[in-house]
């Protein structure tokens, strides 16, 4: 029957190929918006944990929850021990402390409400690499007494590289402490809520802000995204649950996680579309094969061929020709992402976000398996139908319809 099928397929080749021309849009629309999709998701996922908050962190116990009313309660207190045992780790690249704190900072002349961290600055690089500069340079290890602030937070005091700053914070013991710091720079990020509000000094200056040598936070940067799940499971089975607090990025990243909501769900919309444009193309296509063929499958009958055997030939032969179609729709779909990412596509910002950015397609097995389904699914559906109906026709109607 498979030989039958395929040679049915190249005796009318005309429409053989107008058919397979129809699967072959289909599944290559399919895989170009699925991977320009997947490109969003690959693009925000790398500047959130690239820009802000890294792989993983690790907190004390009820920090996430309760802590942000009370952070100081919830400092951890000797981080050095657990930090050259986690350092070792294949998967790890950095394990980096932070501090956080929230205050006032003043230009001379007014003040402005900023969320700020202390990091490690030597460190930072392994995590800051999607923080652009747009002024200035990065912070120093050997300058203790510079700060780096957001876009939002040098436009609202009018500061730019080479100004004051003068931070005041509450300290743990309730005091009010002030340091003065020199602008080395103004960096933006994919976010701007983030941009309008965040300032970063080096950590010693900022335990010495606070009056603690604790930190809040250690942030992990790690070698590959795909082993945050492994390291996180890890550190789950090995450090005490009553202790410590272990939340990946996909857990602190709230707004990726309500975008890529979003696109899946606009995608799905766009997959069945595509699906119901591929069945209503080949459709036609198969009506028309099948009318054209009717005397034919009535003399099949004739001849001893069961009804089944005719609904079979059928959907096989729509079959290979959906597979065929798919195959072929996948491999242009992949030379065309390959085409338009060699070239980039410049994006305007996204909601949430003044910079633009230059998208690509990436093409990853979900997306080829999509595509293959699709184009395969779509001509199979297309067909059963056209196929039951000529397989019901009873034997003398079909062969009248040759005369």
């Amino acid at each position: 029957m498979l030989v039958l099928a395929f040679r049915n397929l190249i005796r009318q080749i005309r429409r053989t190929l107008l058919t397979l021309a129809a699967i072959v849009m289909g599944v290559v629309g399919i895989t170009l918006s699925g991977g320009f999709v997947e490109d969003i998701f690959v693009q925000l996922r790398e500047f959130t944990i690239h820009s802000q908050i890294g792989h993983l962190q690790i907190y004390r116990e009820g920090y996430s929850t309760v802590g942000r009313r009370d952070p100081f309660a919830y400092l951890l207190e000797y981080p050095d021990p657990l930090i050259q045992r986690l350092q070792g780790w294949p998967e790890v690249s950095q394990v980096m402390k932070r501090v956080s704190f929230s205050g006032l900072a003043n230009n001379g002349r007014s003040d402005y409400p900023v969320i700020g961290e202390g990091v490690e600055v030597d460190k930072e690089g392994w995590v800051g690499s999607r923080m652009t500069l747009i002024e200035g340079r990065n912070l120093k290890a050997d300058n203790p007494f510079e700060i780096l602030i957001g876009k939002g937070v040098a436009r609202a005091l009018k500061v730019k590289q080479g100004d004051l700053l003068t931070l005041l914070v509450n300290t743990p013991g309730g005091a009010i402490n002030t340091l003065e710091f020199t602008v080395a720079g103004v960096f933006q990020t994919f976010f701007k809520d983030f941009d309008d509000r965040s300032v970063r000094i080096s950590l010693g200056a900022a335990q010495d802000l606070l009056g603690t040598p604790a930190v809040h936070a250690l942030v992990f940067a790690l070698h590959d995204t795909a082993a945050t799940e492994k390291v996180v499971d890890r550190l789950r089975a090995e450090l005490p649950r009553e202790q410590y607090e272990i939340k990946p990025w996909y857990e602190l990243a709230d707004f990726y996680q309500k975008t890529v909501d979003l696109y899946r769900r606009q995608f799905g919309v766009l997959q069945v579309i595509i699906l119901i444009m591929v069945i209503l193309s080949v459709a036609n296509s198969v009506n028309m094969a099948i009318y054209e063929r009717t005397g034919e499958f009535g003399t099949l009958m004739a001849l001893g061929n069961k009804r089944g055997h005719i609904f079979r030939l059928v959907v096989l032969e729509f079959s290979l020709l959906g597979l065929l179609g798919a195959v072929i729709g996948v491999a242009l779909g992949v030379g065309l992402a390959w085409m338009v990412s060699s070239i980039g596509i410049p994006m305007p910002p996204p909601p949430n976000s003044d910079m633009g950015y230059t998208a690509h397609v990436q093409v990853t097995v979900l997306v080829i398996v999509t595509g293959l389904i699709v184009g395969l699914l779509g001509t199979l559906l297309a067909a059963l139908l056209p196929a039951w109906r000529v397989s019901r026709l009873p034997v003398v109607d079909a062969l009248r319809s040759s005369i």
